[in-house]
């Protein structure tokens, strides 16, 4: 039975904090300097994660790799599973030429690239995020906006970016309900004091997918469209976390987005100069260019057929939520401990790590496949052609599912050996100022593991902690965990490998690390500002 010691190196935590980061630094540096292919990099990483565990800790070798293959498990299901069968549904409609009639219409709402990345990474992004999570949104909507015309770079940058606000409230607001287990905090504070702070990056994320689109000058000629998209999402979000319901938040907030935008766009206003790629991306599998949208008229059945995989899919989530068929969906599942795994926590507690749920039917990633067993007659693909682009979906995504399940495999060496659990206590030793490293905490969480309900799982206990010790509101530090933790999602190399193998990139994960760190840093900075005031008299009445 492996018990870590935190202060593992001279009885000094702040000595084994700088072996227990190593790993991380490792990785960043491998990808964004270095500019290693992702699959590798992580892989190296691990590697050093293990020894980190077994030289620094010192963890049992045995115990060391069977933490890392309980970790690529869990990397593959559920997290792979969702994104294989979400790009799997994608290729079905690229394969029938569905996706082009999509991208007509959407093109017939508006021909301006810029608003079509709002409506699409921002607006449909946030109502994935509610229905599923875990790189659904980054997956489809990056490959909806290559259709449309993007270069795959910036289609997979955008995806990212927009894939932040809508987080702390994804999956039906699972992270939510886990930091609530966790902290033993009323459930409705905690959602209410994160819906306090993620509408504020709601605001402002719409702007920032246009500046990322066309820079400043297409920040001013949409400002109006960005404004309504973003204040709409952010009142609509704090609304209803407030006062009406965690789990239905981003469902609520997205569509009274979409809602808006749409609205303005048809009876309002319309930017006057319309943006467009010069040069359409090559390798999405449509046949159209942007500028032949407006050339076709598709009819009405074919419309149908293009958006009804996307309806689907939100029907089946919907229905998946209904008590009596989530019941049946979970009555199967297994849960077992991770065969020879034994672990306990610093304290001595018997560990949840090695718990293992394989929830093979009610699964987001299941549900992608009864969703896309109903879209095959929907769209009119033969049964053989869609199980020849199920396989060849895995091909496509191979170095993906290398890279997801190594980083994976990290995490959960680092959080067995104790080399997590050192950071956040080392960090939590800062007093008053821990206000400020609270969501730097959550942050390095989700940069982990590339989930918040995973950073709020390891982190939202020693967050309340910390909170009782600096004389902090423990609802506050909680909540800026998972507030936090919605801006590394971007940088988190899963999400990164998912995006990078959705548009074509594969072996680029580096350059899309760059693209998207400064938006990361910059939000996560203006976050710990808001945390910080709101620790303080200036906000302090914006804590429930």
């Amino acid at each position: 039975m492996y018990q870590p010691v935190l202060d593992a190196v001279s009885g000094s935590l702040g000595l084994t904090a700088l072996f227990a980061a190593l790993p991380l630094a490792a990785l960043f540096v491998l990808l964004g300097v270095v500019r290693m292919r992702a699959w590798l990099a992580a892989l190296l990483s691990l590697l050093i994660a293990v020894l980190v565990a077994v030289l620094v800790y010192p963890m049992p070798v045995g115990q060391a790799l069977l933490a890392a293959s309980e970790g690529a498990a869990f990397g593959f299901f559920p997290i792979l599973w969702i994104v294989i069968n979400a790009i799997w549904v994608y290729n079905m409609t690229v394969e029938t030429g569905h996706f082009d009639v999509l991208r007509r219409s959407f093109a017939r709402v508006s021909d301006d690239q810029r608003i079509q990345g709002v409506i699409i990474a921002f607006c449909f992004g946030a109502l994935l995020e509610a229905l599923a999570g875990f790189g659904t949104p980054v997956a489809i909507t990056s490959v909806m906006l290559i259709a449309l015309g993007f270069r795959p770079l910036k289609a997979a940058t955008v995806a990212l970016v927009a894939n932040t606000a809508p987080v702390a409230f994804g999956a039906l607001a699972t992270p939510i309900t886990t930091l609530a287990t966790v902290t033993n905090l009323p459930i409705d504070d905690l959602a209410a004091m994160v819906g306090r702070q993620t509408p504020l990056l709601g605001v402002f994320v719409p702007m920032a997918l246009v500046l990322i689109i066309d820079g400043t000058r297409g920040v001013r000629q949409t400002l109006p469209a960005t404004a309504v998209c973003g204040i709409t999402f952010g009142l609509a979000q704090f609304a209803t976390s407030n006062y009406f319901s965690a789990p239905l938040t981003d469902i609520v907030a997205a569509l009274v987005s979409a809602a808006a935008t749409v609205l303005l766009l048809l009876r309002v206003w319309h930017p006057a100069h319309t943006y467009v790629e010069a040069v359409p991306a090559s390798g999405s599998g449509t046949s159209d260019t942007p500028e032949s949208a407006e050339d076709k008229r598709d009819s009405s059945r074919e419309v149908f057929r293009a958006y009804a995989p996307y309806g689907v899919i939100i029907a089946v989530f919907a229905l998946a939520q209904i008590p009596v068929l989530k019941s049946a969906l979970t009555s199967v599942t297994k849960t077992f401990t991770w065969p020879g795994l034994h672990l306990l926590t610093a304290s001595g507690k018997p560990s949840t790590l090695p718990l293992f749920k394989f929830d093979w039917l009610g699964a987001a990633g299941s549900l992608l496949i009864i969703a896309g067993l109903i879209t095959i007659p929907l769209i009119g693909i033969s049964a053989r052609r869609a199980w020849a682009a199920y396989l060849a979906t895995y091909r496509q995504l191979a170095a993906a599912i290398l890279t997801v399940m190594a980083v994976l495999a990290l995490a959960y060496v680092m959080n067995a050996s104790g080399q997590t659990a050192t950071l956040g206590t080392w960090m939590a030793g800062a007093g008053a100022f821990f206000a400020v490293l609270s969501p730097i905490l959550g942050w390095i969480g989700v940069a982990v593991t590339g989930s918040d309900t995973s950073s709020n799982s390891l982190f939202g206990a020693l967050q309340v902690a910390a909170a009782q010790q600096a004389g902090l509101d423990p609802v506050l530090m909680a909540a800026a965990n998972s507030s936090g933790g919605v801006l590394g999602k971007m940088v988190s190399p899963q999400n990164l490998a998912i995006a990078a193998a959705a548009v074509g990139m594969s072996g680029k994960e580096g350059d899309l690390f760059r693209k998207v760190l400064l938006w990361s840093v910059v939000f996560l900075a203006l976050m710990c500002v808001l945390v910080l005031l709101q620790s303080t008299p200036v906000l302090s009445w914006m804590v429930p």
